[in-house]
Protein backbone atom coordinates (compact mmCIF):
# COMPACT_ATOMS: atom_id res chain seq x y z
CA UNK A 1 0.00 0.00 0.00
CA UNK A 2 1.91 3.04 -1.26
CA UNK A 3 -0.73 5.77 -1.35
CA UNK A 4 -1.06 8.00 1.72
CA UNK A 5 -4.82 7.74 2.06
CA UNK A 6 -4.79 4.00 1.40
CA UNK A 7 -2.30 3.54 4.23
CA UNK A 8 -4.33 5.86 6.46
CA UNK A 9 -7.41 3.70 5.95
CA UNK A 10 -5.80 0.26 6.20
CA UNK A 11 -2.49 0.31 8.12
CA UNK A 12 -3.02 -1.29 11.53
CA UNK A 13 -6.75 -1.49 10.88
CA UNK A 14 -7.27 -5.17 10.08
CA UNK A 15 -10.80 -6.56 10.50
CA UNK A 16 -11.45 -8.30 13.80
CA UNK A 17 -10.14 -11.87 13.69
CA UNK A 18 -12.97 -13.27 15.81
CA UNK A 19 -16.07 -11.66 14.29
CA UNK A 20 -14.86 -10.23 11.00
CA UNK A 21 -15.95 -6.73 12.05
CA UNK A 22 -14.60 -4.30 9.45
CA UNK A 23 -13.65 -1.76 12.12
CA UNK A 24 -11.35 -3.13 14.85
CA UNK A 25 -13.15 -3.15 18.20
CA UNK A 26 -12.33 -0.86 21.08
CA UNK A 27 -10.63 -2.95 23.75
CA UNK A 28 -11.98 -1.09 26.78
CA UNK A 29 -10.16 -3.16 29.34
CA UNK A 30 -7.49 -2.55 31.95
CA UNK A 31 -6.08 -6.09 32.12
CA UNK A 32 -5.93 -9.37 30.18
CA UNK A 33 -6.44 -13.00 31.21
CA UNK A 34 -3.31 -15.17 31.13
CA UNK A 35 -3.33 -18.81 30.03
CA UNK A 36 -0.68 -19.57 32.64
CA UNK A 37 1.69 -17.52 34.78
CA UNK A 38 3.17 -15.00 32.34
CA UNK A 39 1.68 -16.91 29.39
CA UNK A 40 0.14 -13.98 27.52
CA UNK A 41 -2.31 -13.87 24.65
CA UNK A 42 -0.79 -11.87 21.78
CA UNK A 43 1.63 -10.35 24.30
CA UNK A 44 -1.03 -8.42 26.24
CA UNK A 45 -0.81 -8.30 30.03
CA UNK A 46 -2.00 -4.86 31.21
CA UNK A 47 -3.24 -1.90 29.16
CA UNK A 48 -0.50 0.41 30.38
CA UNK A 49 1.96 -1.87 28.62
CA UNK A 50 -0.09 -2.68 25.54
CA UNK A 51 -3.65 -2.54 24.31
CA UNK A 52 -4.80 -3.74 20.87
CA UNK A 53 -6.63 -0.49 20.13
CA UNK A 54 -3.60 1.64 21.00
CA UNK A 55 -1.22 -0.68 19.18
CA UNK A 56 -3.34 -0.45 16.02
CA UNK A 57 -3.34 3.36 16.10
CA UNK A 58 0.40 3.44 16.68
CA UNK A 59 0.98 1.17 13.69
CA UNK A 60 -1.31 3.32 11.55
CA UNK A 61 0.47 6.57 12.44
CA UNK A 62 3.91 5.01 12.09
CA UNK A 63 3.07 3.89 8.55
CA UNK A 64 2.10 7.44 7.59
CA UNK A 65 5.24 9.05 9.07
CA UNK A 66 7.60 6.36 7.80
CA UNK A 67 9.05 5.71 11.24
CA UNK A 68 10.47 2.76 13.12
CA UNK A 69 7.89 2.88 15.95
CA UNK A 70 5.11 5.15 17.13
CA UNK A 71 3.90 5.67 20.68
CA UNK A 72 0.55 7.16 21.75
CA UNK A 73 0.20 9.27 24.88
CA UNK A 74 -2.59 10.91 26.86
CA UNK A 75 -1.85 14.41 25.47
CA UNK A 76 0.64 16.22 23.31
CA UNK A 77 2.49 17.54 26.35
CA UNK A 78 2.55 14.04 27.89
CA UNK A 79 4.19 12.81 24.68
CA UNK A 80 6.79 15.60 24.78
CA UNK A 81 7.52 15.04 28.45
CA UNK A 82 7.98 11.29 27.99
CA UNK A 83 10.23 11.86 24.99
CA UNK A 84 12.49 14.37 26.72
CA UNK A 85 12.75 12.23 29.86
CA UNK A 86 13.74 9.34 27.59
CA UNK A 87 16.62 11.04 25.79
CA UNK A 88 17.95 13.64 28.25
CA UNK A 89 19.81 13.51 31.52
CA UNK A 90 20.53 16.26 34.09
CA UNK A 91 22.86 18.90 32.71
CA UNK A 92 21.92 18.34 29.07
CA UNK A 93 21.15 21.29 26.80
CA UNK A 94 18.24 21.85 24.40
CA UNK A 95 18.15 24.27 21.47
CA UNK A 96 14.51 25.33 21.54
CA UNK A 97 12.55 27.19 18.90
CA UNK A 98 11.69 30.65 20.22
CA UNK A 99 8.45 30.81 18.24
CA UNK A 100 6.62 27.72 19.38
CA UNK A 101 3.81 26.31 21.44
CA UNK A 102 3.70 27.92 24.87
CA UNK A 103 3.14 24.57 26.55
CA UNK A 104 6.41 23.20 25.18
CA UNK A 105 8.26 26.24 26.47
CA UNK A 106 6.60 25.84 29.88
CA UNK A 107 7.52 22.14 29.98
CA UNK A 108 11.20 22.81 29.35
CA UNK A 109 11.61 26.04 31.31
CA UNK A 110 9.43 25.30 34.35
CA UNK A 111 8.94 21.52 34.62
CA UNK A 112 12.30 20.19 33.44
CA UNK A 113 14.49 23.11 34.53
CA UNK A 114 14.61 21.87 38.17
CA UNK A 115 15.83 18.61 36.63
CA UNK A 116 18.83 20.69 35.43
CA UNK A 117 17.83 20.69 31.76
CA UNK A 118 19.24 23.84 30.16
CA UNK A 119 17.94 25.50 27.02
CA UNK A 120 18.63 28.29 24.54
CA UNK A 121 15.73 29.85 22.58
CA UNK A 122 16.50 30.44 18.92
CA UNK A 123 14.92 31.57 15.66
CA UNK A 124 14.55 28.22 13.88
CA UNK A 125 14.05 29.92 10.50
CA UNK A 126 17.75 30.89 10.59
CA UNK A 127 20.31 28.12 10.15
CA UNK A 128 23.04 30.43 11.43
CA UNK A 129 21.07 31.12 14.61
CA UNK A 130 20.45 27.40 15.20
CA UNK A 131 24.10 26.58 14.57
CA UNK A 132 25.23 29.37 16.88
CA UNK A 133 23.06 28.11 19.73
CA UNK A 134 24.60 24.63 19.76
CA UNK A 135 27.09 24.00 22.56
CA UNK A 136 29.08 21.06 23.86
CA UNK A 137 26.22 19.71 25.96
CA UNK A 138 23.50 20.04 23.31
CA UNK A 139 21.59 16.80 23.03
CA UNK A 140 18.36 17.97 21.41
CA UNK A 141 17.39 20.53 18.79
CA UNK A 142 13.63 21.07 19.11
CA UNK A 143 11.87 22.57 16.10
CA UNK A 144 8.29 23.39 15.17
CA UNK A 145 7.56 23.93 11.50
CA UNK A 146 5.35 25.67 10.65
CA UNK A 147 5.85 27.50 13.92
CA UNK A 148 3.07 28.41 16.32
CA UNK A 149 1.73 31.06 15.98
CA UNK A 150 3.92 33.05 13.55
CA UNK A 151 3.99 30.28 10.92
CA UNK A 152 7.72 30.41 10.28
CA UNK A 153 9.29 27.63 8.22
CA UNK A 154 12.41 25.79 9.40
CA UNK A 155 14.83 24.17 6.95
CA UNK A 156 14.62 20.57 8.13
CA UNK A 157 17.42 19.26 5.95
CA UNK A 158 19.76 22.03 7.08
CA UNK A 159 18.95 21.65 10.76
CA UNK A 160 19.24 17.86 10.51
CA UNK A 161 22.81 18.34 9.32
CA UNK A 162 23.54 20.71 12.22
CA UNK A 163 22.13 18.15 14.66
CA UNK A 164 24.13 15.35 13.10
CA UNK A 165 27.35 17.36 13.27
CA UNK A 166 26.68 18.09 16.95
CA UNK A 167 25.76 14.52 17.83
CA UNK A 168 22.31 15.75 18.85
CA UNK A 169 18.78 14.64 18.08
CA UNK A 170 16.51 16.67 15.81
CA UNK A 171 12.97 16.54 17.18
CA UNK A 172 10.24 18.11 15.05
CA UNK A 173 6.78 19.08 16.26
CA UNK A 174 4.81 18.66 13.05
CA UNK A 175 1.36 19.26 14.54
CA UNK A 176 0.51 22.24 12.30
CA UNK A 177 1.37 20.31 9.14
CA UNK A 178 0.12 16.80 10.01
CA UNK A 179 1.63 13.72 8.33
CA UNK A 180 -0.35 14.47 5.17
CA UNK A 181 1.55 17.67 4.43
CA UNK A 182 4.96 17.00 5.99
CA UNK A 183 6.97 13.96 7.07
CA UNK A 184 10.09 15.24 8.86
CA UNK A 185 11.84 11.87 9.04
CA UNK A 186 12.22 12.06 5.25
CA UNK A 187 14.37 15.18 5.73
CA UNK A 188 16.67 13.73 8.37
CA UNK A 189 14.77 14.34 11.60
CA UNK A 190 15.16 11.69 14.29
CA UNK A 191 11.79 12.09 16.01
CA UNK A 192 8.39 13.55 15.13
CA UNK A 193 5.90 14.61 17.78
CA UNK A 194 2.22 15.41 17.34
CA UNK A 195 -0.61 16.66 19.41
CA UNK A 196 -3.11 14.15 18.04
CA UNK A 197 -5.79 16.35 19.57
CA UNK A 198 -5.39 18.61 16.55
CA UNK A 199 -5.51 17.64 12.86
CA UNK A 200 -5.01 13.91 13.41
CA UNK A 201 -8.10 13.60 15.62
CA UNK A 202 -9.65 16.38 13.62
CA UNK A 203 -12.99 16.76 15.40
CA UNK A 204 -12.13 18.43 18.73
CA UNK A 205 -13.38 15.41 20.63
CA UNK A 206 -10.18 13.66 21.70
CA UNK A 207 -7.07 14.53 23.71
CA UNK A 208 -3.84 12.81 22.76
CA UNK A 209 -0.22 12.99 21.68
CA UNK A 210 2.22 10.82 19.78
CA UNK A 211 5.94 10.24 19.29
CA UNK A 212 7.26 8.64 16.10
CA UNK A 213 10.93 7.63 16.12
CA UNK A 214 13.49 6.69 13.51
CA UNK A 215 15.78 3.70 13.90
CA UNK A 216 18.58 5.83 15.35
CA UNK A 217 20.70 4.44 18.15
CA UNK A 218 20.83 6.65 21.26
CA UNK A 219 22.62 6.08 24.53
CA UNK A 220 21.75 7.60 27.89
CA UNK A 221 23.55 7.26 31.19
CA UNK A 222 22.51 4.18 33.10
CA UNK A 223 20.82 4.75 36.47
CA UNK A 224 21.72 2.30 39.22
CA UNK A 225 23.23 0.04 36.59
CA UNK A 226 19.97 -0.07 34.62
CA UNK A 227 19.64 1.09 31.02
CA UNK A 228 16.32 0.78 29.14
CA UNK A 229 18.06 0.26 25.82
CA UNK A 230 20.20 1.73 23.10
CA UNK A 231 17.68 2.88 20.50
CA UNK A 232 15.07 5.61 20.47
CA UNK A 233 12.31 3.02 20.23
CA UNK A 234 13.57 1.19 23.31
CA UNK A 235 14.00 4.38 25.33
CA UNK A 236 10.60 5.87 24.51
CA UNK A 237 8.88 2.49 24.83
CA UNK A 238 10.27 2.06 28.34
CA UNK A 239 9.21 5.58 29.34
CA UNK A 240 5.72 5.01 27.95
CA UNK A 241 5.34 1.87 30.04
CA UNK A 242 7.16 3.01 33.19
CA UNK A 243 5.86 6.58 33.19
CA UNK A 244 2.38 5.46 32.28
CA UNK A 245 0.98 8.53 30.50
CA UNK A 246 -0.57 6.33 27.83
CA UNK A 247 -3.49 7.12 25.56
CA UNK A 248 -6.66 5.26 26.48
CA UNK A 249 -8.37 2.90 24.03
CA UNK A 250 -11.33 5.17 23.33
CA UNK A 251 -9.02 8.09 22.57
CA UNK A 252 -6.94 5.89 20.27
CA UNK A 253 -10.06 4.73 18.46
CA UNK A 254 -11.11 8.33 17.84
CA UNK A 255 -7.61 9.35 16.68
CA UNK A 256 -7.42 6.34 14.35
CA UNK A 257 -10.79 7.24 12.89
CA UNK A 258 -9.57 10.79 12.35
CA UNK A 259 -6.45 9.61 10.52
CA UNK A 260 -8.57 7.83 7.93
CA UNK A 261 -10.01 11.12 6.66
CA UNK A 262 -6.96 13.29 7.31
CA UNK A 263 -6.07 13.79 3.65
CA UNK A 264 -9.59 14.83 2.72
CA UNK A 265 -9.89 17.27 5.58
CA UNK A 266 -6.44 18.79 5.08
CA UNK A 267 -7.19 19.46 1.42
CA UNK A 268 -10.28 21.43 2.44
CA UNK A 269 -8.55 23.19 5.36
CA UNK A 270 -5.69 24.46 3.25
CA UNK A 271 -7.76 25.36 0.20
CA UNK A 272 -9.97 27.61 2.30
CA UNK A 273 -7.04 28.95 4.36
CA UNK A 274 -5.27 30.03 1.19
CA UNK A 275 -8.33 31.91 -0.03
CA UNK A 276 -8.77 33.62 3.33
CA UNK A 277 -5.09 34.65 3.44
CA UNK A 278 -5.42 36.26 0.03
CA UNK A 279 -8.61 38.03 1.13
CA UNK A 280 -6.95 39.33 4.29
CA UNK A 281 -4.14 40.93 2.27
CA UNK A 282 -6.65 43.30 0.74
CA UNK A 283 -8.16 44.40 4.03
CA UNK A 284 -7.19 47.90 5.21
CA UNK A 285 -7.46 46.76 8.83
CA UNK A 286 -4.68 44.19 8.36
CA UNK A 287 -1.01 45.11 8.76
CA UNK A 288 0.51 41.71 7.90
CA UNK A 289 -0.70 38.25 6.87
CA UNK A 290 1.34 35.24 7.96
CA UNK A 291 0.64 32.21 5.78
CA UNK A 292 3.36 30.14 4.06
CA UNK A 293 1.20 29.67 0.98
CA UNK A 294 1.55 33.35 0.07
CA UNK A 295 4.42 34.04 -2.37
CA UNK A 296 5.56 36.99 -0.22
CA UNK A 297 5.97 34.79 2.87
CA UNK A 298 9.73 34.53 3.63
CA UNK A 299 9.47 30.74 3.95
CA UNK A 300 7.23 30.16 0.94
CA UNK A 301 9.79 28.51 -1.35
CA UNK A 302 11.16 26.33 1.45
CA UNK A 303 7.65 25.26 2.46
CA UNK A 304 6.88 24.38 -1.15
CA UNK A 305 9.93 22.08 -1.20
CA UNK A 306 9.44 20.23 2.08
CA UNK A 307 5.66 20.28 2.42
CA UNK A 308 2.87 18.93 0.24
CA UNK A 309 0.71 21.97 0.96
CA UNK A 310 0.63 24.98 3.24
CA UNK A 311 -1.85 23.99 5.93
CA UNK A 312 -4.99 25.35 7.50
CA UNK A 313 -3.56 27.88 9.97
CA UNK A 314 -3.54 31.62 9.21
CA UNK A 315 -2.20 34.34 11.48
CA UNK A 316 -2.40 38.07 10.89
CA UNK A 317 -1.55 41.34 12.60
CA UNK A 318 -4.00 44.20 12.71
CA UNK A 319 -3.67 47.95 12.73
CA UNK A 320 -4.78 49.36 16.04
CA UNK A 321 -2.65 47.16 18.27
CA UNK A 322 -3.85 45.13 21.21
CA UNK A 323 -7.31 46.68 21.46
CA UNK A 324 -8.10 46.00 17.82
CA UNK A 325 -6.85 42.41 17.99
CA UNK A 326 -8.87 41.67 21.11
CA UNK A 327 -11.98 43.24 19.66
CA UNK A 328 -11.72 41.24 16.45
CA UNK A 329 -11.13 37.94 18.27
CA UNK A 330 -14.19 38.50 20.43
CA UNK A 331 -16.46 39.57 17.55
CA UNK A 332 -16.68 36.53 15.27
CA UNK A 333 -19.71 34.24 15.35
CA UNK A 334 -18.88 31.15 13.29
CA UNK A 335 -15.24 31.28 14.43
CA UNK A 336 -15.42 30.25 18.07
CA UNK A 337 -13.02 31.91 20.52
CA UNK A 338 -10.96 29.05 21.86
CA UNK A 339 -7.51 27.55 22.25
CA UNK A 340 -6.61 24.44 20.26
CA UNK A 341 -6.88 23.98 16.51
CA UNK A 342 -7.22 21.48 13.71
CA UNK A 343 -10.89 20.57 14.09
CA UNK A 344 -13.51 20.64 11.37
CA UNK A 345 -14.97 23.77 12.98
CA UNK A 346 -13.23 27.13 12.76
CA UNK A 347 -11.57 28.57 15.87
CA UNK A 348 -10.08 31.98 16.57
CA UNK A 349 -7.46 32.77 19.17
CA UNK A 350 -5.65 35.79 20.60
CA UNK A 351 -2.34 34.01 21.30
CA UNK A 352 -0.80 36.74 23.44
CA UNK A 353 -2.91 35.82 26.46
CA UNK A 354 -4.39 32.49 25.41
CA UNK A 355 -2.12 29.81 23.93
CA UNK A 356 1.08 31.77 24.66
CA UNK A 357 0.19 33.44 27.93
CA UNK A 358 3.03 31.58 29.66
CA UNK A 359 5.61 33.65 27.72
CA UNK A 360 3.81 37.00 28.02
CA UNK A 361 6.12 39.73 29.26
CA UNK A 362 9.26 37.84 28.23
CA UNK A 363 11.49 38.22 25.15
CA UNK A 364 9.51 35.33 23.64
CA UNK A 365 6.17 37.12 23.95
CA UNK A 366 3.82 36.94 20.97
CA UNK A 367 2.87 40.28 19.37
CA UNK A 368 -0.26 41.65 21.04
CA UNK A 369 -1.73 42.65 17.68
CA UNK A 370 -1.69 39.05 16.40
CA UNK A 371 -4.80 36.97 15.70
CA UNK A 372 -4.63 33.24 14.86
CA UNK A 373 -7.22 31.39 12.81
CA UNK A 374 -7.71 27.65 12.70
CA UNK A 375 -9.62 27.48 9.43
CA UNK A 376 -12.33 24.84 9.46
CA UNK A 377 -14.08 23.05 6.62
CA UNK A 378 -17.16 25.30 6.45
CA UNK A 379 -18.12 26.98 3.16
CA UNK A 380 -15.86 29.82 2.04
CA UNK A 381 -18.63 32.39 1.79
CA UNK A 382 -19.54 31.79 5.42
CA UNK A 383 -15.93 32.26 6.47
CA UNK A 384 -15.65 35.58 4.69
CA UNK A 385 -19.02 36.81 5.95
CA UNK A 386 -18.03 36.08 9.55
CA UNK A 387 -14.62 37.73 9.26
CA UNK A 388 -16.12 40.74 7.46
CA UNK A 389 -18.61 41.15 10.29
CA UNK A 390 -15.84 41.05 12.90
CA UNK A 391 -13.85 43.76 11.12
CA UNK A 392 -16.91 45.97 11.29
CA UNK A 393 -17.55 45.41 14.97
Amino acid sequence: MSGFTTRAVHAGQEPDRLTGAVIPPVYQTSTFVQDGINVLRDGHEYSRGSNPTRNAFEEQLCALEGGQRAFAFASGIAAEDALLRSVLRPGDHVVLGADGYGGTNRLITRVLAPWQIRHTPVDVTSLDAVRGAVEAGTRVIWVETPTNPLLGIADLTGIAQIAQDAGALLIVDSTFASPYLQRPLEFGADVVVHSTTKYIGGHSDVLGGAVVVSDRAWEVEAVGGFSPGGTLAELVGFQQFAGGAVAGPQDCFLAARGLKTLSLRMQRHQETAGRIAEWLIGRPEVAQVLYPGLPQHPGHELAARQMDGFGGMVSFRVHGGEAAARRFAESTKMYKLSVSLGGVESLICWPSEMTHGSVAGTPLAVPVDLVRLSVGIEDLDDHLEDLERAFGA
